[in-house]
């Protein structure tokens, strides 16, 4: 299927004109979903004498991506060996759990299934040679890699009817990963907040949104723009280093900066959840996952298919489906998905079909709409494997002033955030002198 890009830069109908600055920061971060701050807490923890800024257009941390998503701890099954998602959901699954444990954020290894029918074993049996070649990734602890970075089963179907009865009898064999879990994705971003406020020169500023970014014609850095709450007008500040967190927006902001026929096209694939309570799941302790779709038109890189995943209070959810929003184009509208949040029950009984597949019992009336998410996606439904991108653009011709764009930070986002900091902070702003 064609799905039209979007290419639209902030403001791109010259609403605001240019401001000189009022005061400077050291580090602004734009965007405060949960990778935001994570990136934000390791500035200012790494940084503390310099001075770093989260700004975020909602009232709150989270209000898009980082609120609607599974809540999973991926174990870094899915993604080519040599990837940056591989590496870093490999890293911030290791920091996630151990931030879980010193900040008593809920969670819980849950462990997963992968279950295949008879023609579907090639597929987890290749999982299953991938994972046992990983090697840990760049600062892990030493006292870690005498482990391997990501131990899988090969089971049979009657061993994964052990662990879960209501398996249906056709799953011929299943791939255990005991590293995933579940984890209370709000918590984790109100622990990554107060550390933020717990610093002498962290702040974050909400219901401020970004509406102008000029490199600076003066000092090195960027005049960046921004209005507060429904205000008309913009407050002007120099930002020394930028790093774009802004999720479904970071094109946006980084096409502001680029000629238009350099702009970076933005997609959107939405997911939609269906919470479940009936017959045919009386037995679940696990997250499962299906085989995904493969054809022509449809690659595993895109969606894992309908899975089941559980929260921390042991209810349970299916998703989510994959469904590409096509841009209305009339206007250039980058905010156009937010009217596709609202969930209905017309994908319901596409999800009832794909989970009779590995689970037999369950029934249609028992499937409810419980919410949709958004994900950030730099390639269209034809394209192939797209990893996390994290580029890096110069206010000026001398290398000064950087702005770091990280583009098509979608699953697996959460449980890489803390890597990512750590990878923004570390290997490519560095530390203090």
């Amino acid at each position: 299927m064609q799905v039209r890009g979007l290419f639209a830069a902030l403001n791109a109908n010259k609403h605001f004109s240019f401001k000189n600055a009022e005061f400077a920061v050291d580090h602004l971060v734009i965007g405060g979903g949960v990778v935001g701050l994570a990136v934000a807490q390791r500035l200012a923890q790494t940084h503390p004498a310099k001075s770093t800024y989260l700004v975020e257009r909602h009232g709150v941390a989270g209000e898009e991506t980082s609120s609607r998503n599974s809540e999973v701890v991926h174990a870094g099954l899915y993604y080519p060996p040599d990837s940056l998602k591989t590496r870093l959901c490999l890293r911030g699954r290791r920091l996630l759990y151990d931030r879980c444990q010193t900040h008593n954020i809920p969670y819980k290894k849950t462990g997963k299934l992968v279950v295949a029918q008879e023609q579907q074993r090639p597929y987890i049996e290749s999982l299953h040679a991938k994972a046992q070649k990983l090697s840990w990734p760049p600062q892990s602890h030493p006292a870690a890699t005498h482990s391997p970075v990501l131990p899988t089963k090969l089971i049979s179907g009657e061993e994964a009817r052990e662990m879960e009865p209501d398996l249906h009898e056709n799953i011929a064999a299943a791939l255990w990963s005991p590293e995933t879990g579940i984890v209370d994705s709000h918590t984790l971003m109100e622990s990554l907040e107060k550390d933020i406020q717990d610093t002498e020169n962290g702040e974050l500023v909400y219901s401020t949104k970004v509406v102008r970014i000029d490199p600076s014609r003066d000092e090195p850095g960027w005049v960046v723009q921004l209005v507060t709450g429904d205000g008309k007008e913009g407050d002007a500040l120099l930002a020394r280093t930028i790093v774009n967190c802004a999720g479904l927006s970071a094109p946006l902001i980084l096409n502001s900066i680029l000629p238009e026929s350099k702009r970076i096209p933005m997609y959107f694939a939405r997911g939609s959840y269906a919470s479940y309570r009936g017959p045919g799941i009386k037995h679940i302790s696990h997250l499962i996952y299906p085989c995904p779709p493969i054809s022509k038109d449809s690659h595993a890189f895109h969606s894992l298919g309908t899975h089941l995943t559980l929260d921390l209070q042991g209810k349970i959810r299916f998703g989510p489906d994959l469904d590409w929003l096509d841009p209305p184009e009339d206007h250039e509208d980058p905010d156009f998905w937010q009217k596709h949040l609202v969930p209905n029950d017309s994908k319901i009984p596409l999800m009832y079909q794909a989970v009779k597949d590995y689970l037999p019992g369950v029934t249609l009336e028992g499937f409810q709409p419980d919410y949709c998410g958004v994900r950030p996606k730099l390639v269209g439904p034809e394209a192939g494997f797209q990893d996390f991108v994290f580029r890096r653009d110069k206010a000026n011709g001398h290398g000064e002033g950087e702005m770091i764009s990280l583009l098509g930070i979608e699953s697996p986002g959460l449980t890489s955030s803390l890597a990512i900091a750590e990878y923004v902070v570390e290997d490519l702003i560095g530390r203090p002198a």
